[in-house]
Order: structure tokens, then C-alpha cells, then sequence
């Protein structure tokens, strides 16, 4: 009887020790740094345009890198049928994006992830999309380059990528949006 009390004592402490140690490399997974930019909503007609310029299809998968209120991906699988990836390292925001795929009911296609975006691995993306500084951009680029397939679609809402000159550059509604496709390597 004293073994079995030890033995049952010894698996809860482990059990315990195990529910801890899960909810550390949570806390630990999480991004630990501030959002670099304040979130400012991408109009629907500018979202709209991102997602016709881009030619998104049912075929893709659509990365929003700085995701906000996950508006991007989440018209995406409504409109097209597309799976997205929402990213954000604010925890606010992604409380939003979550809320916003579960009230348009597309938690099937569209999946929120809180993370650094320069931390993540692209090349699941065949669109990406963005809503960050010029500095961002220029910075995010070469990991745009390594990692993503050759044909997959970038867009940016207002900010360009320096010396990457876009293929298309539309105005909407007083609104810049640019279009770049990844080159072959």
C-alpha cells in the first residue's frame, strides 16, 4: 500500500511538473519584444485591392506578416476560398484576429499565430502581405528573398521595398499599394 501511495504521489508530481513546464515554453515561445509599428487598420477597398492585385485564388495560402485585426487573411478565405496565416507580435492584435476568424467563421482556412514575423518561416506563403515601415520592408526583403518559392506574390499597403522596384503600383483611394513577384533564382 505504502509503494502505491509513493507511486501515485511520484505520477502527480510529475503530472504537475509537466503542466508547469508546458505553460513555461508557452510564456518562452511567445515574442518578447514590442510591436515595431502601432496598428492602423487596412481600409476594406485597399484590402481588396491587395488581394486582386496578388491574383489570389482558392490555390493559395496568404501570409499576413503584422496580420492586426487579421482583416487581410480572414477576406481572403471568404472571398477566394485562400488559407491564411495571420502573424503578430501583439498580443492585443492577436486577440482580434482570433475573434475575427471565429465571427466570419473561417477558423477552417485562416490560422493566427503570435510570433515575431522576422522569426518565422515564409515559404509556406505563395502571397504575402504588408502593412509595415519602408525600414521594415527594406529589412524584411532579403528574408523574403531566402525563403520564399519563386512566383510567390508580395503586397504592401502604402510603403515600398527601396531599391525593389515593384512590378505594379496602384493609388486607391489616395492610397498606394505595390506589387512584387519572387524572381527565379
Amino acid at each position: 500500500m505504502r509503494n502505491r501511495n509513493f507511486a501515485l504521489a511520484l505520477a502527480l508530481a510529475v503530472v504537475v511538473g509537466l503542466a508547469g513546464a508546458t505553460e513555461a515554453l508557452a510564456q518562452a515561445a511567445a515574442p518578447s519584444r514590442r510591436p515595431d509599428v502601432i496598428y492602423v487598420p487596412t481600409p476594406e477597398a485597399v484590402v481588396e485591392a491587395m488581394l486582386q492585385v496578388a491574383g489570389v485564388t482558392k490555390n493559395d495560402t496568404v501570409y499576413d506578416l503584422g496580420c492586426g485585426d487579421g482583416r487581410i487573411p480572414v477576406t481572403a478565405a471568404k472571398k477566394y476560398g485562400a488559407k491564411g496565416v495571420c502573424f503578430d507580435i501583439d498580443p492585443e492584435r492577436i486577440k482580434e484576429a482570433n475573434e475575427n476568424v471565429a465571427k466570419n467563421n473561417v477558423g477552417s482556412l485562416v490560422k493566427v499565430v503570435h510570433a515575431d514575423l522576422f522569426e518565422q518561416d515564409l515559404s509556406g506563403a505563395s502571397v504575402i502581405t504588408l502593412y509595415l515601415l519602408p525600414s521594415l520592408n527594406v529589412k524584411l526583403m532579403p528574408k523574403l528573398m531566402k525563403e520564399c518559392k519563386p512566383g510567390t506574390r508580395i503586397v504592401s499597403h502604402a510603403f515600398d521595398m527601396g531599391s525593389w522596384k515593384p512590378e505594379k503600383e496602384l493609388d486607391v483611394d489616395g492610397r498606394k499599394v505595390y506589387f512584387w513577384t519572387i524572381p527565379k533564382r
